[in-house]
């Protein structure tokens, strides 16, 4: 299955593959139907606070966004 994958970061994502095999993996894992989206979003802002947020869950539109600047990719998939 190919997931639903937004990239707001402005940014080339590198990694859409290990992306597309993590949501593969946490949908046969948790059993959910109907996967979310997954939406990579720029905030540099964010990004310079230490404690900034790194993702978070919207249900009201099924979309789990990540922020992305400044961090690895490993980083922002454990996300």
């Amino acid at each position: 299955m190919k997931y639903e994958i937004k990239n707001n970061s402005g940014s080339p994502i590198e990694f859409e593959n290990e992306a597309q095999s993590l949501c593969g993996f946490a949908q046969k894992r948790f059993g959910f139907k109907k996967p979310p989206s997954l939406v990579f979003n720029e905030d540099q802002n964010n990004a310079n606070k230490v404690l900034g947020k790194t993702g978070y869950y919207d249900p009201n539109t099924m979309e789990i966004h990540v922020f992305v600047t400044g961090r690895h990719p490993k980083d922002i998939l454990r996300s």
